[in-house]
């Protein structure tokens, strides 16, 4: 067994990857950009190593940077995680020459599956089923136009080297191929060096499975059942499940056995994955073909482990120092059900646009292990520190496993309500409301999910009536010990203040009243239609996390004081309260509100980031909808359009600008 590793990556996956490592009795070593040089991953590890400046390709893409630092610590194997450098065959090959392991597939496997248009021609030889589609080369945007006619709409453009989202365009029309065919490429160029396109049939109503596999060095190869990753947007995953509310033991048959014989084809070993797009449409289940082969270790891997027992990174690290596999196909069970939920650095309120900053408070949900429910977080990141711009707006994964779906589910519901982030958008709210969704806890879920629920964007999980009731009386406790620790703190108004109870609340839009009545170890709120609501738990100013329990329902809060108003979030929505007193709130009726100022003369940039392209220039004249700019941002591209029919005034903004949030591009006349 190795005694020493480096792990190439840095974030969550670094610092699972090291766990597993310490667990095992091996030391490892941390590489970091200067972004990272106070990241949690640098401090697990038992040596660290410097490679460069934020940006990855002058630091964790650095191959040649990652040997040397190999070689300087005595590392013997190097395990790179996914994404950076995990699928690149010059990194496995250059490693080889070094005399390193590879905590990975070997390099021809990489090349082999790393090509897609390759990798599907492998696959069909192998007896998978595959997309219909072109896999030649596409040189211009006429011909894939062409191909995409051919082929019948919808299509899927996608990058041949991409992967994780990015390089992928959905094109139910032409126009939607003139208009992403370039983007695609410029993506596949950008993220992967390789701008080649290739074009599929798009499966309508499709489900998106995955299966996992496991191979050694001596020809042993097995599958891990299968993951349901359909939850997704923009191609990126959202929420992910083992096993499959859609498979049936007879699928899972079929499609592992796929899996493996793609995997013994090209001579695998390690962990990898077979990703599948199945049609929801056929109940028969045998409506799947052969997406891609991720050789590497995948993000939503937490969940298989939950199911099976098994930690898939020590297996890895047991192949590659020559371990065979410790166990068969037949004992490969299935325990109970896993859910993973990602939690990301973005606003689901503003069209999930991305979100860069310092973590000023951080305090994921605590993690739990008992018999019938566990709660676990992989992340990498700590309270203080910074969500760079540099790389993926992942923040952690929350995992939990329970005996059934279902309790799974709702294990995710009070964990999410528990786990607070301060100083930049999150979309804590947002998976929670997922969770809650009646279509996804039937499980009839496509991965076209959040664009059919959620046509209009985000605004919070629905709040039902008895939820405004509670968070009404909420709102009126916290105000009222609110304001008696400022009357104890301040002492200057005398014994004789008597502060009012009655209290107005303004909750989504509507007004509630409410009289307060504290009592010891709890509070009963009379509300306005008269109803009594006792709360059993107390809360002190200041305090984050509010655990009450009202009239036998459990209620997880978090309390945030906004200036005069509060923000109480739970269940999936972050709710904006303002509490006055009762004479105070009729005075308010009658203030003049400031009317909001107009921008629709100006195109604001909707998140920091890169200004790539600039379409127009002052005199243009624009239609609604037109293509005006591209923002890159956290590795994805944006397409800015414009609001209205209008005509150019400036351009304050230029092609290469590094934008802040709401920074004008273009002003219109």
């Amino acid at each position: 067994m190795f005694k020493k590793i480096l792990i190439a990556n840095r974030g969550e996956i670094a610092c699972r990857v090291i766990r597993t490592a310490k667990r095992m009795g091996i030391k490892t070593v941390a590489v970091y950009s200067d972004a990272d040089a106070r990241a949690p991953h640098v401090k697990m590890a038992d040596e660290a190593v410097r490679l460069g400046p934020p940006p990855a390709s002058e630091s964790y893409l650095k191959a040649d940077l990652i040997i040397d630092a190999c070689k300087a610590t005595g590392a013997e194997a190097v395990h790179p995680g996914y994404g950076f450098l995990s699928e690149r065959t010059s990194f496995a090959d250059a490693l080889k020459a070094a005399g390193i392991a590879f905590i990975g597939p070997p390099p021809n496997a990489i090349a082999a599956m790393g090509d897609k248009i390759e990798s599907k021609k492998l696959a069909k030889e192998a007896g998978v089923n595959v997309v219909p589609g072109f896999l030649g080369d596409i040189a211009t945007t006429d011909d894939a136009v062409k191909i995409a006619g051919d082929i019948g709409y919808p299509v899927m453009m996608k990058a041949s080297a991409g992967g994780g989202g990015k390089g992928m365009r959905l094109a139910w029309n032409e126009t939607d191929v003139r208009e992403g065919f370039e983007s695609v490429k410029r993506e596949g160029l950008n993220s992967f060096g390789d701008d080649r396109v290739f074009i599929e049939k798009f499966i309508e109503a499709p489900r998106h499975i995955e299966i996992q596999v496991l191979g050694d060095q001596h020809g042993n190869i097995v599958y891990l059942n299968e993951r349901e990753c359909s939850i997704q947007r923009r191609h990126q995953k959202v929420v992910e499940e083992a096993p499959s509310p859609f498979v049936s033991p007879e699928m899972r048959k079929a499609m592992g056995e796929q899996a493996v014989a793609l995997a013994r084809a090209v001579g695998y070993y390690s962990a990898g994955t077979v990703e599948l797009i199945v049609s929801g449409a056929d109940p028969t289940g045998k409506s799947f073909y052969f997406l891609e082969m991720n050789t590497r270790l995948q993000v939503e891997h937490p969940v298989t482990e939950e199911i099976t027992g098994l930690d898939l990174v020590e297996q890895m690290i047991r192949v590659a120092a020559g371990e065979k596999l410790a166990f068969t196909q037949a004992d490969v069970g299935i325990n109970g059900w896993s859910v993973e939920t990602r939690v990301y650095a973005e606003d689901p309120y503003r069209s999930f646009l991305p979100s860069t900053g310092r973590l000023v408070r951080y305090w994921p949900s605590k993690p739990i292990c008992e018999d019938d429910l566990i709660v676990r977080v992989d992340d990498g990141v700590a309270d203080g520190g910074e969500v760079s711009m540099f790389y993926d707006p992942m923040i952690a994964k929350l995992v939990t496993w329970a005996p059934t779906r279902i309790e799974a589910i709702d294990a995710q519901v009070a964990a999410l309500d528990q786990f607070v982030i301060d100083g930049i958008s999150d979309n804590v709210d947002f998976l929670s409301a997922l969770m809650q969704h009646p279509r996804y806890r039937d499980g009839n879920i496509t991965t076209g999910f959040i664009a059919e629920e959620y046509p209009e964007g985000f605004e919070g999980a629905p709040a039902d009536e008895q939820l405004v009731a509670d968070l009404t009386a909420i709102a009126g406790m916290v105000s009222v010990i609110t304001d008696e620790r400022a009357v104890e703190i301040s002492d200057q108004l005398g014994d004789r203040l008597q502060l009012p109870s009655e209290r107005i609340v303004r909750i989504g839009g509507e007004e509630h009243k409410v009289r307060i009545k504290p009592y010891e170890g709890g509070t009963l709120a009379v509300t306005d239609d008269g109803d009594l609501i006792d709360i059993v738990g107390r809360w002190q100013p200041g305090q984050r996390l509010l655990v009450a329990t009202l009239d036998g329902r459990r209620r997880i809060v978090q309390v945030r004081r906004t200036g005069r108003n509060w923000e109480l979030q739970t269940r999936g929505r972050t709710h904006k309260v303002q509490v006055l007193p009762l004479h105070v709130a009729d005075l308010s009726r009658h203030m003049i509100e400031k009317p909001a100022p107009d921008l629709s003369r100006l195109l604001l940039a909707p998140m920091p980031g890169l200004l790539t392209k600039l379409d127009v220039a002052v005199g243009d004249k624009v239609e609604p909808g037109q293509p005006v700019a591209v923002m890159e941002a956290m590795k994805m591209e944006n397409i800015l359009r414009a609001p209205k029919a209008a005509t150019v005034k400036s351009t304050p903004a230029k092609a290469g600008d590094s934008l802040a949030v709401d920074q004008v591009i273009v002003e219109f006349e």
